[in-house]
């Protein structure tokens, strides 16, 4: 019988010292294993692996190439008569094309985590830009929009619309489980909203307001913001809207112009209704299927300054409603890719931004075509890929390549 009993004290005891010894053990395994991540973390906090997302990065490039293509058709006239020079706006976009598309590719390998580690500082700057541009600024009418810098002018608020996503991207993802309480869904979002909108507003640059304001609501009804609170915000804008439209008075002087141009479709035609009239009728003759590239009547100095808002109506003279309809296919894809890509974001923040990102394009795209085909009043929004502006598509093709930088870390396929 004493053969088979086992000694249960020495037994536990030497239990006890392996257990003990195991933490130990995992303790130092997973030092060594964080060292190591470390290790890695340090290499991929800068670039990132996988491929992108092909299709979002095809679209891009086709709007890029169709945009290019369009501007010099819309410009060369205009070109001709005020640089003497028909490729004067062709070349200087070119020039800033080629600088996006690299700008874009170097991003896209980069790790968009280093996003976060910018805020701040991405913020400040945002802030001093467009408080600079304020007394500083180029003598365009009554407009304080552009900071001359050499050659080039640099504008502010293109650089608002990307900081107004990364901001509250970060204040979102950080503060998720409160976006439903008012101080903090409500709030707080709207006084960042509110800071870009004021100061931009300061420039004399309505259609800046209007999309930093609808990005940022865009960006709070996708956080998780109360519904009801945002309906009631929704139909106080809405009130706001329709005020100033029947009391145009209240805007500053050529905004109130605009909105009586707006109204009353034989209000000063030489005048305030000329660039609109023009475009409506370089649209209505272009009929189905439109008179051809380069074909367009209107763009020899009827609609004014053809390069900038008002591109699209000469894209629909001269390519009719089949190539302005695949334009808009083209731009709706792009959205809607860019939708996929947010879903399958591994982290909130990421997705917050691929949504503010394509948000952005939507938006201005909906306003640039409303405002063309005379549906709102001139607002004086650019059209994503296609308008003249340095600052403009090099800022815009950098968040592309923020957008492809997030798809590679997402669980789609990848080529």
């Amino acid at each position: 019988m004493s053969d088979r009993l086992e000694p249960p004290k020495r037994y536990n005891n030497n239990r006890e010292t392996e257990r003990a010894s195991e933490p130990q053990k995992e303790r130092r395994s997973s030092n060594i294993v964080r060292t190591r991540n470390l290790t890695k973390l340090k290499k991929s906090d800068i670039l990132t692996v996988g491929g992108m997302d092909v299709a979002f990065f095809a679209i891009v490039i086709g709007l890029v190439t169709i945009g290019l293509v369009m501007l010099f058709s819309a410009t060369y006239p205009y070109a001709l008569q005020k640089h003497d020079d028909s490729y004067y706006f062709f070349k200087r976009q070119l020039v800033f094309v080629v600088l996006g598309i690299i700008t874009m590719l170097v991003v896209s390998k980069m790790n968009y985590r280093l996003i976060k580690r910018v805020i701040v500082p991405l913020f400040a700057v945002t802030v001093i830009l467009l408080l600079v541009v304020l007394v500083y600024h180029t003598n365009v009418k009554d407009f304080k929009r552009w900071i001359p810098i050499g050659p080039i002018t640099i504008q502010p608020s293109d650089i608002a619309k990307f900081t107004i996503v990364i901001v509250l991207a970060d204040y979102i993802s950080k503060n998720y489980k409160r976006m439903h309480k008012p101080y903090d869904g409500i709030v707080k979002p709207m006084l960042i909203i509110a800071l870009f909108c004021g100061l931009i507003f300061l420039e004399h640059h309505n259609s800046g307001v209007i999309l930093v304001f609808s990005i940022g609501a865009v960006m709070m009804f996708c956080g998780g913001s109360d519904w009801r609170l945002f309906a009631l915000g929704v139909l106080l804008v809405a009130a706001a809207a329709v005020f100033v439209v029947l009391n145009p008075n209240v805007m500053m002087h050529y905004a109130g112009q605009r909105i009586e141009a707006w109204l009353d479709k034989d209000y000063d035609p030489l005048g305030a209704r000329w660039q609109t009239n023009n475009s409506l009728y370089a649209i209505g003759s272009g009929n189905f299927f439109g008179a051809g590239l380069g074909n367009s009547k209107q763009k020899f100095l009827y609609v004014s300054e053809p390069q900038n808002d008002f591109i699209f109506s000469i894209v629909c003279e001269e390519l009719g409603f089949v190539g302005a309809t695949a334009i808009i296919a083209l731009f709706a894809l792009l959205f809607i890719r860019g939708l996929v890509i947010a879903l399958r974001c591994k982290d909130r923040f990421a997705a917050l931004v691929v949504i503010g990102i394509v948000s952005q394009v939507a938006i201005q795209t909906i306003l640039n075509i409303l405002v063309v085909t005379d549906t709102i009043p001139n607002t004086g929004i650019s059209l994503p890929f296609f308008s003249y502006g340095g600052t403009s598509i090099l800022m815009l093709l950098f968040e592309m390549g923020v957008v492809l930088s997030i798809s590679r870390t997402t669980y789609q396929r990848k080529v």
